[in-house]
C-alpha cells in the first residue's frame, strides 16, 4: 500500500477530487488508483474525479475502460489533464474537460480559512443515510440533510443548511470549528464536546460553532471580517 500512495495522490479541489499520478506504466497507475478507491469505497461514493496523468499517452479504449470501472464504483470521471497532446485530444473527443480550476483562496477566506491540500470538497447535498469521514477539513457546497453525518478531523464548512450530525475535530482538535449558512443541526460535536440543536429550524442565519474560553460548545453569528 505504501507504493500506491506514491503512485497516485488524491486531494480535494473545488469541483470534486483530483488524482495525480507519478511516472509509471498505465496499468500500474490504474491499479494504484483502484486500490485507493476500493480501500475506502464509502469515502469515494458519488465523487467527481479529475485525473492528472502527466505525460502518459492514453488511447480511447484506456479512458473508456477507466470511466466505466470508475462508474461501477460510484465515481464520475469528468476531467483528464495531460501534458500529452494525444491524450488531451482523446479526452476532448470523449467529452472530458482538459482544464480545471482550483479554488482561489479569496473564495474561501470570506467564510473560513481552508487549504485545498487538506480539505475534501463535496459538491452536492449530503443526503440521509450518508456518512462522510475525512482526516482533514470538509467543505460542502449544499445541505446536510437529517440522517446524514459528517466526521472530520479538521473543520467543517457548509454552504447550505445543516440538519444532520456534524463532528469536527474528531481527532481531538478543540480548536476546530463548524460553519454553515444555517446551523439547524440535530447534533454538533467538536472534539469531545457535544451540543444538541442550537436553534429552531425556522431561523436562517450564518453561524459558526466552536468551543469558547469556558470550554463550552456554542454557536454565534458569523460575520465576514
Amino acid at each position: 500500500m505504501e507504493q500506491t500512495t506514491v503512485l497516485v495522490q488524491i486531494k480535494g479541489i473545488k469541483d470534486g477530487l483530483l488524482a495525480t499520478f507519478s511516472e509509471a506504466a498505465w496499468d500500474v497507475q490504474r491499479l494504484a488508483l483502484f486500490e485507493q478507491i476500493d480501500a475506502r469505497p464509502e469515502f469515494f461514493q458519488g465523487a467527481r474525479l479529475a485525473l492528472d496523468v502527466g505525460s502518459q499517452e492514453l488511447r480511447v479504449n484506456d479512458l473508456v475502460d477507466l470511466r466505466d470501472h470508475l462508474s461501477d464504483r460510484g465515481l464520475s470521471l469528468w476531467a483528464v489533464i495531460s501534458e500529452s497532446q494525444k491524450t488531451e485530444q482523446v479526452s476532448q473527443i470523449l467529452g472530458f474537460a482538459t482544464r480545471i480550476s482550483k479554488p482561489r483562496p479569496e473564495e474561501l477566506k470570506q467564510f473560513a480559512e481552508v487549504s485545498d491540500e487538506t480539505a475534501l470538497f463535496v459538491n452536492k447535498t449530503v443526503r440521509s443515510g450518508t456518512r462522510i469521514e475525512y482526516p482533514g477539513s470538509v467543505v460542502v457546497f449544499g445541505d446536510v440533510n437529517p440522517g446524514a453525518e459528517i466526521v472530520a478531523n479538521g473543520n467543517v464548512i457548509v454552504w447550505g443548511r445543516v440538519r444532520g450530525m456534524i463532528h469536527a475535530g474528531a481527532g481531538g482538535d478543540q480548536g476546530a470549528f463548524i460553519c454553515a449558512l444555517d446551523l439547524s443541526a440535530t447534533q454538533l460535536r467538536i472534539a469531545d464536546h457535544v451540543s444538541v440543536t442550537l436553534k429552531s429550524q425556522d431561523q436562517l442565519s450564518p453561524e459558526i460553532a466552536r468551543i469558547n474560553d469556558q470550554g463550552k460548545l456554542e454557536a454565534e453569528p458569523w460575520k465576514p471580517g
